[in-house]
């Protein structure tokens, strides 16, 4: 019988030792650094406020910082194509939307990257309905006097959180749809649009509901439709564009979480597991109703799914419109 002399046997426990590392998933150690979070647009917006309640809690469930880093322009697209290319190592993600994702890219010339290859889609977060909203002293206090308004003057200035924002492709296509002439007032964010809106700068703005409502209850500004299918809970006296007989401007603005292209599965399963969790929070959930958004845990594949859902839908919408950043 072959005897092992104790050096061997080291040897062979260290070779064994190395195989079986080896052949362990190249990420079993992820994370060990801080993990960033690209928001495609201004601070202050729906997708800011919701990649800080997200990265907060998901801090705490992976175990390292979560930062966000906002990197706006180009309706999405400039962090949107950052991400796009980042390494596929799971330290950079980005709070991905229906601006970036499926209308921003189709707003170009050249398509900056493939809104559904071009992204490893992680976890669908939640969606947003949008809201048409009046400054006060317009003086307009529904979606009909909103439209004799612009009728009237032949002209309506409306603004929205930028060139090729969610806001900016729904004022676009209502005026495609009723053929006002309306004319977009960009802003960095919507921040300084609601600034604007109370001092009656302009008269109309349209974004996600989210950053709004505090506005509408106090009385500074007047929500005149919703972009959903329903009712918004938050403010339920005011109608849908289903119900305004405008059914092609319903639009909503979906939330989730994506990374580059290729991520390891492990990585993506860890985050998707991680969001999902955060999502079904209590005080979580309270505080997604208090914004607008409607938060759901989904598979990766059915978030997949939906996004490649929402690109064949939305990117001919856009294209059709004709609208160009």
């Amino acid at each position: 019988m072959t005897q092992f002399h104790p050096t061997r046997r080291s040897a062979l426990q260290f070779l064994t030792a190395g195989v079986v590392a080896a052949a362990l998933p190249a990420y079993a150690q992820w994370p060990d650094k801080p993990i960033k979070i690209i928001v495609t647009f201004p601070p202050g917006g729906s997708s800011d406020v919701l990649a800080r309640l997200m990265a907060e809690q998901l801090g705490k469930k992976l175990g390292q910082p979560v930062v966000v880093d906002n990197k706006p322009g180009a309706g999405g697209t400039i962090g949107g194509a950052q991400v796009s290319a980042a390494a596929p190592d799971g330290y950079t993600l980005m709070l991905s939307n229906t601006t970036p994702v499926a209308l921003g890219p189709f707003t170009l010339e050249k398509l900056p990257y493939d809104p559904v290859a071009g992204f490893t889609h992680i976890a669908y977060l939640g969606a947003a309905p949008l809201v048409i909203m009046a400054s006060k002293p317009s003086g307009i206090k529904t979606y009909a006097e909103f439209e004799a308004a612009a009728k009237r003057d032949g002209r309506m200035d409306f603004g929205s959180g930028g060139p090729g924002s969610i806001g900016h492709i729904e004022g676009e296509l209502l005026k495609k749809t009723t053929g006002l002439n309306m004319v977009h007032v960009p802003y960095r964010g919507g921040s300084p649009m609601t600034t604007d809106l109370i001092a009656n700068t302009i008269p109309v703005g349209i974004d996600v509901i989210t950053s709004y409502v505090p506005f509408f209850k106090s009385g500074q500004l007047v929500p005149l439709a919703v972009t959903g299918t329903q009712r918004s809970p938050l403010m339920p006296d005011v109608p849908t564009m289903v119900e305004l007989k405008q059914p092609k401007l319903v639009l909503e603005n979906f939330f989730g979480l994506s990374g580059p292209p290729h991520l390891p599965a492990d990585v993506v399963a860890r985050l998707n597991a991680a969001c999902n969790e955060v999502l079904v929070m209590p005080e979580i959930q309270k505080k997604l109703t208090e914004l607008g958004i409607v938060g759901k845990p989904e598979t990766v594949a059915m978030f997949n799914d939906f996004v490649k859902a929402q690109v064949g839908v939305l990117g001919p919408t856009v294209k059709d419109a004709g609208i160009k950043l």
